[in-house]
């Protein structure tokens, strides 16, 4: 077995953390490989993103949910099961924290944990002049109002049908996975991640009754931004990938053929994190 690494390099304590974790695989015969800038932290070399996931058969991420965000972007379009291990709190994405390692190690040599397949969204920005630019997202792909204070005018279409004409900040269209994040602060609705649906929330909407629409995962969304001359909006993906989308253009919005297949080890679920995570007694 081979275990490729991923870790935050802003992680106070991601050397150690790497440094432990490689101890315990090599004490298990177990054979590692460091992402390339992981490497770094180390002084050590190691593979671009794609090759880690093509040569490891596990993929551990050190840091938190948006370390593991930032792995599904470096990694691309892969099969491989992918472990977070939280340096600080389990986090909602996360299979351990740092000071689980010999759980970690034990589970993954006896096999025991499941694989979560997470769903991701395919966004396509059609620009006026005809041109596409595609992304993909774990959590959420967001259009927002850009540097003015004022609100944006948006309208949405679900499956070439007129959803709404929205005056608000922006909206929001999040995976299962991406309920938890920005479109739970939203007031958007908590989503099961082996659901197979996606949800629309406003941000800040101008009337109170515009609220989270939650779709099947065959829908298609298209967002297009109406009467904001002079005022682009802002465009995001996990909160990463950032373009302006001028007046004229839209956003289309389908769930992505690939999967993320996630490492949730025995006895844990998503469940147990959302009760800790929520503060639910």
């Amino acid at each position: 077995m081979t275990v490729g690494i991923i870790a935050n390099p802003h992680k106070e304590d991601a050397k150690k953390t790497i440094e432990l974790l490689v101890s315990k695989l090599e004490a298990q015969g177990i054979s590692h490989i460091l992402e390339a800038d992981t490497a770094k932290i180390v002084d050590s070399t190691g593979l671009k993103g794609p090759e880690l996931a093509e040569q490891s058969d596990i993929i551990a991420v050190l840091g938190g949910d948006g370390t593991m965000l930032d792995a599904a972007f470096r990694l691309g379009c892969t099969n491989t099961p992918i472990a977070g291990i939280n340096i600080g709190t389990l986090g909602f994405l996360t299979s351990c924290t740092d000071e689980e390692l010999d759980l970690f190690t034990e589970s993954i040599i006896s096999k025991q944990y499941r694989i979560i397949p997470r769903i991701q969204l395919e966004a396509t920005i059609c620009y006026p002049d005809g041109t596409e630019e595609k992304h993909t997202a774990l959590n959420e792909i967001t259009i927002n109002r850009g540097v003015t204070g004022r609100l944006v005018e948006l309208e949405a279409l679900i499956d070439g049908d007129l959803l709404n004409h929205y005056k608000a900040d922006g909206l929001i269209v999040a995976t299962p996975t991406g309920s938890t994040a920005y479109s739970l602060a939203a007031g958007g609705p908590l989503i099961s991640p082996l659901a197979d649906v996606f949800v629309v929330t406003p941000i800040c909407p101008h009337s109170l009754s515009n609220r989270s629409l939650v779709l099947s995962e065959k829908s298609e969304v298209e967002i297009s931004s109406i009467n904001n001359e002079g005022c682009p909006t802002i465009y995001t993906v996990d909160g990463r990938v950032v373009v302006e989308v001028p007046e004229g253009g839209s956003i289309k919005i389908k769930k992505s053929p690939h999967y993320i297949n996630l490492i949730r080890l025995e006895g844990r679920s998503f469940y147990s994190t959302l009760r800790q995570k929520m503060n639910w007694s």
